[in-house]
């Protein structure tokens, strides 16, 4: 687990640029939307030393279509996509409006695909259960981005360095999912801190790799071996870490944070760009 003074450390070197940072959150349950535990409360510390954004474009594991779209409407709805949960989550309101006219500009800045506007979706548990605790306020805009599972991670790599250029525009974009995501795996003996051995083999191997800039690896993750089939049985969390590295050029540094394995087989380690 990397410390909030390392944190502070890290977003001093950031360079004095236009261009914002970007994230990776593993954002776990969605129980985290309302404690205020140490994965929280990161959240809540990384929008005190990163710039405040003009408006937020999530990758959300959680909005898994055929096809591309983006969030276009001015008050995106509150979606509680989940179930077996206590009441006080499903109370949760976060009332941040969208931004129909960013919306529209997205689909002319990629040339990869089509990216149809949506008025129908909102802001899934994916989104605002870590926004929430970032800018509590819900006075910035946010928009979300929806992962077509008909593209492979070349292609949805390929998307990330096309919306890039919103980085310029003082738009912080986040992918939100989990590098190591296998629920049917899941040991509650474990649900508050600790990891499988391939759990954890995994975590480092990913953090090894983005370290040492080996995208190609990432993106061909099948190829990682066994572990990483039971650390991705299905690809949706994944995929937000590879719009985060597809964003990521070769002169920014990583910062990892929230580096820690819970429930044996998920692992909450999130990654600052910039």
């Amino acid at each position: 687990m990397s410390t909030l003074s390392q944190l502070r450390a890290f977003t001093k070197r950031l360079p004095q640029t236009d261009l914002m940072p970007t994230l990776f959150i593993g954002h776990g349950s969605p129980m985290n939307g309302i404690e205020n535990n140490e994965f929280s409360k990161s959240w809540a510390d990384l929008a005190k030393y990163i710039p405040i954004p003009k408006a937020v474009l999530v990758v959300s594991a959680h909005w898994y279509t055929n096809g591309t779209f983006v969030t276009a409407m001015d008050f995106p709805s509150t979606i509680h996509d989940f179930g077996g949960f206590p009441q006080a989550l499903f109370d949760v309101q976060y009332p941040a409006p969208g931004n129909a006219k960013l919306a529209a500009e997205i689909p002319g800045m990629v040339h990869s695909t089509n990216i149809g506007l949506d008025h129908d979706w909102g802001l899934d548990h994916g989104t605002w259960t870590v926004i929430k605790h970032m800018y509590p306020e819900a006075t910035i805009p946010v928009l979300q981005i929806s992962i077509d599972y008909t593209k492979s991670p070349e292609q949805h790599y390929e998307i990330a360095n096309e919306i890039s250029a919103l980085r310029k525009k003082g738009i912080l974009i986040i992918g939100s999912g989990n590098m190591v995501h296998n629920l049917r795996m899941l040991s509650w003996e474990m649900i508050s801190g600790g990891g499988y051995d391939w759990a954890n083999e995994m975590n480092d191997k990913f953090k090894n790799l983005i370290v040492n800039g080996d995208h190609k690896s990432l993106i061909d993750y099948q190829n990682l071996g066994s572990e990483a089939m039971l650390a991705i049985p299905t690809p949706e969390h994944y995929l937000p870490l590879i719009y985060t590295l597809g964003m990521k050029n070769d002169k920014e540094d990583v910062f990892f944070f929230n580096d820690k394995a819970v429930g044996g087989s998920l692992t909450m380690t999130s990654l600052l760009v910039g």
